[in-house]
């Protein structure tokens, strides 16, 4: 009997696999534009649009995401501690006010993700049930004061694993800025001594923001270079 490997998701592509991987984690990793990272690729002579990016993402980020999540649950439902933190935050969905349902571990890493219309008992179970079906039973589940998972945990029997506290649930808590990096990307610039150091700063790179969205990609490519050429004889 034959064992049949699972087919390679790069076959059908002339691009290296660890540029495709960078790509993706240049991308998912920090608060970057498409265009950023196809600059920073450019920069490393990596000639690629940034629409190629776009595609890249939307076809291999699942798969990197769901191969690094098997391998972390693999390794973790043996952990005694394995801390379970629980919470929901309000997002905008078509210009509806959703709830989104996170899990996170004692480590800050995501496990689960699940958004429904209403906060009650009845989207606690099913958001409950989904994570627990995926990765097993925690030894602690810390929650905030929410009414809807006591009742949840107490219909799946594990009432006794809740653990709430004043500042207990803080490492979901602070892993929900993670969701609002890209809009306010920019606040970093606030965090400089002084708006003059930027200025000066800005003065040397502004070839890089010139308008690009106006031009074509050849066009853009050319001032790009040139920027680069400048950039690096004002470093050297």
């Amino acid at each position: 009997m034959s064992c049949e490997h699972p087919a390679n998701p790069f076959r059908y592509f002339k691009t290296s696999p660890e540029v495709i991987r960078l790509a993706v984690m240049l991308y998912v990793k920090y608060p970057l534009s498409l265009r950023n990272v196809e600059d920073l690729l450019a920069e490393r002579g990596i000639d690629i649009a940034h629409e190629t990016i776009r595609y890249w993402w939307n076809r291999f980020g699942p798969l990197f995401a769901a191969d690094i999540r098997r391998q972390r649950v693999s390794s973790m439902r043996g952990c005694r501690q394995w801390r379970w933190h629980l919470d929901e935050m309000y997002v905008k969905i078509n210009g509806e006010m959703h709830y989104l349902w996170r899990a996170v571990d004692h480590e800050g890493e995501i496990l689960e993700s699940f958004v429904t219309k209403d906060r009650d008992k009845a989207a606690a179970l099913k958001f409950m049930k989904k994570a627990l079906k995926r990765y097993g039973s925690p030894e602690a589940i810390t929650t905030d004061g929410l009414r809807s998972y006591k009742a949840a945990m107490t219909e799946l029997g594990n009432s006794e694993k809740q653990e709430v506290g004043r500042w207990a649930n803080n490492r979901v808590e602070n892993s929900h800025l993670s969701f609002r990096r890209r809009e306010r990307s920019m606040l970093r610039f606030r965090r400089m001594k002084t708006l003059q150091k930027f200025a000066s700063v800005h003065a040397n790179v502004h070839h890089f923001n010139s308008e690009r969205h106006l031009v074509d990609r050849q066009t853009y490519k050319a001032l790009r270079s040139a920027a680069l050429a400048e950039w690096r004889q004002l470093m050297g």
